[in-house]
């Protein structure tokens, strides 16, 4: 037992759970907790600018290393702000802990200044929401809320910190287990009747998405779909789940799903979802996998029972993660001895192939180049991001993702995501290229957060997909409402004035052809870049003009 205050007690119990890193804007409700910090040289806090691009930058680490995200914010306005992020790490499964300073317990229930009940603020979007009411159990309830943010479908844990709470001192014990996600694996039955059907298939598709893959999940993924010669479809935003540029990569399962992995979906007459949630993204707005899918045989795994019946009624339900799922199928099953069409995988990457060259853009800088100019000069190792609007189809359906590069984009659809999401990486990796796709309006929920960048001296590559408007409102307008533009114009700032204020190289591409040049010197670039390229609002979608939308309205 040690003297220390709940301040200390905080930080202490985090660091011997493995914290490394948290981010947070800092408020006089958790004064105690920041104090802590300066005590504990091995943790690295991140100032942020915004309690919305803290979260979003704890969410992207968490999901980028595979650890527990870390959010600090006070009460109130601070929590309110931090909770976009909280549903972002909810809808993509991300571990993560957003600690909120709260009113002190002897002004609670009067609606103090800046006072919330945060369980019920967060009961609906957190995976649990708790506080500490005793400074001496702080130990206790932060490793509980650590073991339910990696337990069964990881998520995010709110814990109030009341000020007074953090302000007393006791004598306390931090404890110093280790915490390990619980490990699941599917029963020998399931795995015989899963082998046993897949076997007679002749069309099978492996459907991977969810969070927390680890490296080993991520090799059976792959060692199973090439032991089988079975096609893979990864979920919204999970496309670095598997070599994109591998032969049985057939598609991503999101929005905007192409022609080719509605078919392979479609078709297939028996889908392995791993530990894939089927959501309105994977099922093409509720329009797969129902009731009237037939014949087709569809086994689902996941981490949480929870996850099964939701909208799917698997044929097969188990609850396992990826890697002894996989590893138990293989031990089964032979390739000789499977009965699948040899057409079936090379007919959907074909689809796949062809889907992958987007038309000439009517637009000073086309972005089908600028993307293929991205992907040929990526390093193998590069870090992606992308926030939310139609800009993020260029990342999402026209580049393709190699076996050491990564994603990170926000399944929540949420704007702003992608530049705290680049600067978090930037934070954990810098030696490694990040790169962030961002619509102007996007850049600009949070272009705050380039000050952050600043202080860390984590700076990330930007491109702003600048047409001066909220394209993906504006492209709904025009099917639904032609002609009738309101609120979806945009006028923007000088963003490369804004860069060097930060900074940061900042350079206008007006013209395709300066693009290639430009991108080569954002990326030798010590201070990271902002390139704001010149995109006609024409160009709405990479098939589809305003013109096109407005013709279809008129018939």
């Amino acid at each position: 037992m040690v003297l220390m205050s709940g301040g200390q007690a905080v930080v202490k119990t985090l660091i011997s759970l493995g914290a490394r890193s948290g981010f947070g804007v800092p408020g006089e409700s958790y004064l105690a907790v920041l104090d802590a910090f300066c005590d504990a040289p091995g943790f690295r806090f991140i100032g942020c600018r915004n309690e919305g691009g803290a979260a979003f930058m704890a969410e992207a680490w968490a999901k980028l290393t595979g650890e527990v995200g870390l959010c600090f914010v006070t009460r109130g306005p601070g929590a309110t702000n931090a909770s976009i992020g909280v549903h972002t790490a909810m809808q993509a499964s991300t571990p993560m802990l957003l600690f909120v300073g709260q009113v002190g317990l002897e002004h609670q229930g009067r609606e103090a200044f800046q006072e919330l009940d945060y369980r019920q603020v967060f009961g609906p979007i957190a995976k649990y929401a708790t506080e500490i009411t005793d400074v001496s159990r702080t130990p206790e309830i932060i490793r509980r809320a650590w073991s339910m943010a990696i337990s069964g479908r990881p998520g995010p844990v709110v814990v109030a910190l009341p000020e007074d709470v953090l302000t007393q001192s006791a004598e306390i014990e931090i404890p110093t287990t280790e915490i390990l996600a619980p490990k699941s694996a599917a029963v020998a039955a399931d795995l015989e009747q899963l082998a046993a059907k897949l076997q007679s298939a002749e069309r099978p598709v492996i459907l991977a998405g969810g969070g927390r893959w680890d490296a080993q999940d991520r090799s059976a993924l792959q060692a199973c779909a090439h032991k089988l010669n079975i096609p893979v479809v990864t979920g919204f935003r999970y496309h670095d789940l598997f070599d994109n540029t591998d032969p049985l990569f057939v598609g991503e399962a999101g929005v905007g799903m192409t022609a080719n992995t509605k078919r392979v979906l479609t078709e297939a007459d028996a889908v392995l979802a791993v530990n894939l949630r089927f959501g309105e993204m994977t099922t093409d707005a509720f329009t797969l996998f129902g009731a009237n899918r037939g014949a087709q045989w569809i086994a689902q795994s996941h981490r949480s029972g929870d996850e099964f019946h939701k909208y799917v009624a698997p044929n097969l339900s188990m609850i396992s993660d990826p890697a002894p799922l996989l590893q138990g199928l293989m031990a089964r099953l032979e390739a000789p001895a499977l009965r699948q069409d040899p057409a079936w995988a090379k007919s959907a990457r074909a689809g796949f192939d062809a889907a992958q060259t987007a038309k000439a853009q009517p637009s000073p800088v086309d972005m089908g180049v600028v993307t293929r100019t991205v992907q040929a000069m990526l390093p193998a190792d590069a870090i992606v991001t992308n926030g939310a609007g139609n800009f993020a189809i260029w990342p999402n359906k026209f580049m393709q993702f190699s076996q050491h590069q990564r994603l990170l984009a926000p399944q929540s659809g949420a704007m702003g995501y992608g530049l705290p999401a680049a600067i978090a990486a930037k934070v954990e990796y810098p030696e490694r290229c990040v790169v962030c796709f961002a619509g102007d309006g996007d850049f600009q929920m949070n272009c705050q957060e380039l000050g952050a960048a600043l202080q860390a001296q984590a700076r990330p590559i930007v491109l702003i997909v600048n047409n001066g408007s909220y394209g993906t409102i504006r492209m709904h307008q025009e099917r639904h409402f032609p002609r009738r533009v309101s609120g979806t114009e945009m006028i923007n700032p000088d963003f490369t004035t804004l860069a060097r204020a930060y900074g940061f190289h900042g350079e206008r591409v007006a013209r395709t052809k300066e693009f290639a040049e430009a991108f080569s010197r954002a990326l030798a670039s010590p201070t990271g870049a902002v390139l704001d390229l010149n995109v006609a609002s024409e160009a709405i979608t990479p098939a589809m003009t305003i013109k096109d939308l407005q013709a279809l309205s008129e018939h």
